[in-house]
C-alpha cells in the first residue's frame, strides 16, 4: 500500500509589519494626515450648497433649499456658459500642446555634451519656480501698452504706429495665457520624460545601432514608444483637470476688466461668486459640479485607456 504524504496548507494569519515597513508607514503618516485635513475634511463644507447660507451662521440652522443652487448654474441669464467655454478652450489648448515636454526631453537627451545639457535643462525648468505674480510683473514690463519694452522697440523702429495692447486684448487672451503656461511648465514637465527615457533599456539602442539605425530612427522606433506609457498617464491627469482650465493664480493675476469675459475660468468664477458677491451657497454648488464632472472624466478616461491601450492610473 502506497503511502501518500499529505501536506497541510499553512494557516493564513495576519502578516506582521517588519521594522522597515513600520518606519515607512510612520514616515508617510504626516502626509496622509495633511491630505485628510486639507482635502477631505473640507468636503463637509459642501453642505452649504444645499442651504441658504449666510456668513457667520451655523450651516445646520440655515434654510434648506435643496438643489436650487445647482439649477441656477444652468440659468439662461448666468455667465456660466461663457465661463465653461473659456475653461474648456484653454484646457484643450493645453492638451493639444502636451507633447511639447516630451519633445523637449528627447531634444535634451540628444545633446552629447552633458554639461551643456544640464545648463539647458536648468534654464528650461527655472520658470516653474517663478511666482505668477512675478511673471505678471515681467509680462507687464514687456507687453504694457504705455511703456512696455516690446512696444517701445516696435514703435521706435517704425514697424507699428499704435502700441499693442497684449494684456488687454480680449481676442488673444486664450492663446496668450496658454503660451505663458507652456513657457512656465514645459521644462519642469520634461523632467518626468527625461526619467522615462533614462529607464529605457540601453541594449535596445545598441541593437538598433548594430542594425544600422540612425539617431532619428532610434528616436522614432525606441524612444517614442518608450515614452507612450508616461505620456498616456500625463494625458489622463490633464483630462482630470479639464475643468480647471489653467492655473488659478495665473488667471487671477492676469485678469482685468478688458479681458474678464474671455479669461474668467471656472475657478475664478467660483472665487468671484464666493468672495466677491458673498454667494457662498451658489459658489459651493459650482465647485461641487466641477469636482463631480472631473472625477467622472478621470475614471471614464482611465477605464477607456486601460481597455484600449493597457495603460491606466488606477
Amino acid at each position: 500500500m502506497e503511502m501518500v504524504n499529505i501536506i497541510k496548507p499553512k494557516a493564513r494569519g495576519r502578516k506582521k509589519l517588519t521594522g522597515f515597513q513600520l518606519k515607512l508607514l510612520l514616515l508617510i503618516m504626516p502626509f496622509m494626515l495633511f491630505i485628510v485635513a486639507f482635502s477631505y475634511i473640507p468636503i463637509l463644507g459642501w453642505s452649504m450648497a444645499f442651504v441658504d447660507y449666510s456668513p457667520g451662521m451655523n450651516v445646520f440652522k440655515c434654510a434648506f433649499v435643496g438643489f436650487t443652487n445647482f439649477v441656477k448654474i444652468f440659468n439662461s441669464t448666468s455667465d456660466f456658459p461663457q465661463v465653461m467655454l473659456n475653461t474648456l478652450v484653454m484646457s484643450f489648448l493645453g492638451i493639444a500642446l502636451s507633447p511639447l515636454p516630451a519633445i523637449l526631453a528627447i531634444m535634451l537627451m540628444e545633446i552629447r555634451l552633458k554639461a551643456f545639457r544640464r545648463v539647458l535643462q536648468t534654464i528650461s525648468s527655472l520658470p516653474n519656480f517663478i511666482s505668477w505674480v512675478i511673471v505678471y510683473g515681467i509680462a507687464l514690463t514687456f507687453f504694457s501698452r504705455d511703456d512696455g519694452l516690446i512696444n517701445h522697440i516696435l514703435v521706435g523702429a517704425g514697424l507699428i504706429k499704435d502700441p499693442l495692447n497684449v494684456l488687454g486684448n480680449n481676442d488673444i487672451v486664450w492663446y496668450f495665457q496658454t503660451a505663458l503656461g507652456i513657457w512656465k511648465g514645459t521644462g519642469w514637465t520634461a523632467i518626468i520624460y527625461l526619467g522615462a527615457i533614462a529607464g529605457i533599456d540601453s541594449e535596445l539602442y545598441e541593437a538598433a545601432q548594430v542594425d544600422g539605425a540612425g539617431r532619428m530612427q532610434q528616436i522614432v522606433h525606441i524612444t517614442v514608444p518608450g515614452l507612450i506609457p508616461t505620456f498616456v498617464i500625463m494625458l489622463l491627469l490633464s483630462v482630470g483637470a479639464l475643468l480647471s482650465g489653467t492655473s488659478f493664480e495665473q488667471i487671477y493675476c492676469f485678469n482685468n476688466p478688458l479681458v474678464l469675459e474671455h479669461i474668467q475660468t471656472l475657478d475664478l468664477y467660483v472665487y468671484f461668486q464666493g468672495i466677491g458677491h458673498l454667494n457662498y451657497s451658489y459658489s459651493t454648488a459650482v465647485g461641487i459640479f466641477k469636482t463631480v464632472i472631473s472625477v467622472l472624466l478621470l475614471f471614464g478616461c482611465n477605464a477607456f485607456s486601460r481597455k484600449a491601450a493597457g495603460y491606466s492610473i488606477i
